[in-house]
């Protein structure tokens, strides 16, 4: 009895539940779920969206990439335009370029490319002075130091013996330094007095070398009167490549009794300071400013290479045009130490022990693998060419470069990028794309390649017993003297190969 009076009860809750929840529901069916009546159930989120902000913010995104990759290929369509105002609009030293060529969404860089010059080497306006020295303003050079002693004899070196302490102070600038750069008291590398005579008179100068009968001189084209006149072309040789060269080209001799190939005066260097051709050949194209005193401004090029651009144009383009003081131009398949290292090993440049070691070092001091955070666009240059206006700042790069040359291996692109990290930004370049360097130059095959067996070494074992004596003797100190830390522990950073070629 009790059941039945309280079913009816029980059935209108359920009826008055029905109506209170279902007709809303049957309402939105009706009218969709975007409906714009508003109820008194609809939470907040429901609201936004029928009052169509969401979607507003959705076609905004939507519109916001578009522009974005519509901005980035009209980027893209710049950089291989061949009308001069797109392709002057292609920064290819951005970030924005860098990140995308990473990425594999920029063109293919083009083996050469043109090359923004003047017109008219007779119409370029040459600056007065010199540009002034800001950071350090009186650079001196050690020229005598102690004898080195190898346990049999004692003799002086070219780079000097600079001390662990020694090279670290080095790397921070004051506005007067006194630093080793080569050229130590009978360490080698000396000119006859003719050719010290002869090159007083040179301002500005494009300056090649040949060591160990590598190649002949080849001759400038395109160069203009004025630049005749203007400039010094001076090829520093060793006694092997001067009779290399005497016996397969010309050489003909002014009253004075210096040696002329065309264009080039050849300047033999005496006594040379190395047992490596390769670091010797260092020597006059890392310290230009050292071997020839007077020059305001030096375009270094490779031995191997034929100029066929006005170095006035070459100046005018690189450094005037701009107010840069040093130019160089960009490894075309590296951007990091690293990567160039393992390419040296790889293709047998050096020791591949002795390449790990220094790298080792430079990794155990802060130097990082380049990334997209890093300052410069490489930390790789391609090293055969150099345009630089000798400023004190720019002479001093140059001999910490050097030095560093001198301690450790002597494939100087490992170096480069290492002093830039060193000087923290103070000391400032134009690395310019690689594709512009082709178009500098014809590149010609050496006669002969160079070899050594310590570039077969595999192991620091080798260099044990009879192997000593691919050790050198007056070169490569800090690869031998103990290290200051503990490098056991360092490991290098993975190298994942960018290029086939590199």
């Amino acid at each position: 009895m009790e059941s039945k009076l309280q079913r009816p009860h029980s059935v209108r809750l359920n009826r008055r539940g029905d109506r209170n929840n279902q007709r809303p529901f049957a309402k939105d069916d009706e009218s969709g779920l975007f409906s714009s009546m508003r109820l008194p159930q609809d939470n907040p989120i429901k609201i936004v969206w029928k009052q169509g902000f969401i979607r507003l913010v959705l076609v905004a995104g939507i519109l916001w990439m578009l522009l974005i990759l519509i901005v980035l290929l009209f980027h893209v369509w710049s950089c291989q335009s061949s009308i001069s105002f797109l392709s002057a609009i292609c920064n290819k030293e951005g970030k924005v370029f860098i990140a995308m060529d990473l990425l594999g969404l920029a063109p293919k860089p083009e083996h050469r490319c043109p090359i923004p010059v003047a017109d008219d080497p007779d119409k370029i306006v040459i600056p007065e002075g010199r540009t002034p020295d800001a950071i350090v303003k009186n650079l001196t050079y050690i020229e005598e130091e102690d004898l080195v002693n190898n346990g049999s004899q004692s003799f002086a070196v070219f780079g000097g013996n600079q001390s662990w302490l020694q090279r670290e102070e080095n790397f921070n600038l004051k506005p007067s330094m006194k630093v080793h750069c080569g050229f130590l008291k009978n360490g080698g590398a000396d000119m006859n007095p003719v050719d010290i005579e002869y090159v007083k008179r040179c301002r500005f100068l494009v300056a090649s070398g040949i060591f160990d009968g590598y190649d002949v001189p080849h001759q400038p084209s395109n160069i203009s009167t004025r630049s005749k006149k203007l400039f010094c072309f001076l090829m520093v040789v060793d006694e092997v490549s001067l009779k290399f060269i005497k016996e397969n080209v010309t050489v003909r001799k002014d009253k004075d009794k210096g040696m002329w190939v065309g264009l080039w005066r050849l300047i033999p260097l005496k006594h040379q300071p190395y047992d490596e051709p390769r670091r010797n050949g260092k020597v006059p194209k890392i310290l230009t400013h050292r071997l020839f005193p007077q020059a305001q401004y030096s375009i270094w090029i490779d031995g191997k290479m034929e100029l066929i651009v006005d170095p006035l144009l070459i100046l005018e383009r690189y450094l005037w045009r701009d107010k840069h003081t040093y130019a160089i131009a960009q490894h075309k398949h590296h951007r990091t130490i690293y990567e160039e290292a393992d390419a040296n090993k790889r293709r047998k440049r050096y020791a591949r022990p002795l390449i790990d070691l220094h790298m080792k070092i430079y990794y155990s001091e802060g130097m990082e693998p380049w990334s997209l955070k890093k300052n410069t666009i490489s930390d790789v240059p391609e090293g055969a060419i150099i345009i630089r206006e000798h400023t004190a700042l720019n002479n001093l790069f140059n001999c910490l470069w050097f030095n560093e040359v001198n301690l450790f291996t002597p494939r100087d692109q490992l170096s480069f990028g290492y002093v830039v990290y060193r000087l923290k930004g103070l000391f400032k370049f134009f690395m310019f794309q690689n594709c512009e360097y082709y178009s500098l130059f014809i590149l010609h095959p050496h006669t002969r390649e160079h070899s050594s067996k310590v570039e077969w070494v595999k192991s620091l074992s080798e260099f044990k017993g009879s192997g000593s004596s691919m050790k050198e003797s007056r070169g490569g100190f800090g690869l031998w003297t103990p290290y200051p830390k503990n490098l056991d522990s360092v490991t290098l950073p993975q190298v994942v190969r960018t290029s086939k070629a590199g």
